[in-house]
């Protein structure tokens, strides 16, 4: 497969007429509808950046879920604000895919293969066959009745060359009647490409949509909990860090990374749900190159993992045990940063402390340990 970088401009802009409020931001499994077809162009393993097309209210929400995205104001109409998403393309992006917020079903392995034929071919649309026999109508009654075999329902993600792309917004990007990108391009005499996709990558428009779309998250996911432990000793001269915060203490964690036990902890028991493996298998502390490594790198790294096995994190939790210093001050701190690290709303994560009461090495001040849980929903793949 050609390596080649994509942008991903999701459009989500509507005002949720049908729905009551905006379809972009129901919940959907727990997660807003949007952020479904985020994460989806974010296992993508081409998509360097996403761009997400909506108005400045809906951006908080969207950022608790996910970092590392940029945002556009949308336009007065869907292709305004297409034009608005391009516009934030970084220029060194290769293909550009143009996706639909409301479309969360979206298989990520159908985004790739949709991004890899627009980069050998030019222009690619997701598309199904039409199952249904279609009538032209006028006045009330059937003009005539269509070939079905010739027919398919285009679909999002639409993917370009980004120098074609560009092309047909700036060429014809004052025609508001139409519908999709791939209208544009096939204007220039560009050859748009099908790919087949999955019928349930549906756009969400109705209550009776969304019902559907539940039921397809409980069917084609499922929930598994893992368990991770770390301990280290206590020293002087060394950082005390916890989650990703540094705690003044007169003493701080021995090993060979920067000792933050509660991460480590953590990360286990993220590959623990995963099956895979552990952190001394991704980052050997026998590996003179990593020795002092900041935790957040192996935090970052355990997220990627999350993504490339077509999952997500539900639920963290960690408790650490240390008989000092207290701990219960800097409680909203690392809740902050562990929310930050694993890109998770703040609600979703737990973090305490517990004493030894004295007892042992931990009781004298001289270790201290960390208990995690971490649940996570794993997407079943095809």
């Amino acid at each position: 497969m050609d390596h080649f970088n994509a942008c991903a401009v999701i459009v989500a802009g509507g005002t949720g007429s049908r729905m009551g409020r905006p379809k972009q931001l129901l919940p959907l499994g727990g997660i807003p509808v949007v952020v479904r077809s985020i994460l989806a162009f974010k296992a993508c393993p081409c998509v360097r950046e996403i761009v997400v097309v909506t108005p400045a209210q809906n951006r908080d929400v969207i950022s608790k879920f996910v970092a590392d995205v940029h945002f556009a104001d949308p336009g007065v109409t869907r292709l305004a604000s297409v034009q608005n998403g391009v516009a934030c393309v970084p220029a060194q992006a290769d293909v550009v895919a143009v996706h639909d917020g409301a479309r969360p079903l979206v298989q990520s392995a159908d985004i790739q293969t949709a991004l890899q034929t627009a980069f050998e071919k030019g222009a690619a649309v997701l598309a199904v066959p039409v199952k249904d026999t279609v009538k032209e109508g006028e006045n009330g009654h059937v003009v005539r009745t269509l070939e079905r075999s010739k027919l398919w329902a285009a679909q999002t993600p639409q993917c370009y060359r980004r120098a074609l792309l560009v092309q047909a917004l700036e060429k014809f990007g004052t025609q508001q009647d139409a519908t999709d990108e791939s209208q544009l391009v096939e204007k220039l005499g560009v050859q748009v490409q099908i790919v087949p996709s999955s019928y349930t990558n549906f756009k969400i428009t109705t209550p009776e949509d969304l019902l559907f779309a539940e039921a397809l998250v409980n069917e084609n996911s499922y929930i598994r909990t893992g368990f991770g432990f770390d301990l280290h000793r206590l020293e002087p001269g060394r950082k005390f860090i916890i989650g990703g915060v540094e705690i003044p203490h007169e003493k701080g964690f021995l090993g060979h990374s920067d000792g933050d036990l509660v991460l480590h902890a953590l990360c286990d028991a993220i590959l623990g749900a995963l099956c895979a493996g552990e952190i001394g298998i991704l980052f050997p502390p026998t590996d003179p190159t990593i020795k002092g490594i900041d935790s957040k790198k192996i935090a970052k790294r355990v997220l990627q993992i999350v993504r490339e096995k077509n999952a997500h994190l539900v639920h963290l939790d960690a408790t650490l045990i240390t008989q000092e210093p207290k701990i219960k001050p800097h409680y909203d701190a690392v809740r902050q940063s562990l929310a930050d690290i694993f890109e998770m709303p703040l609600e979703q994560i737990s973090f305490k402390s517990k004493s030894h009461e004295h007892v042992g090495e931990i009781g004298r001040g001289e270790a201290a340990m960390c208990h995690a849980l971490a649940s996570v929903e794993v997407r079943k793949t095809k």
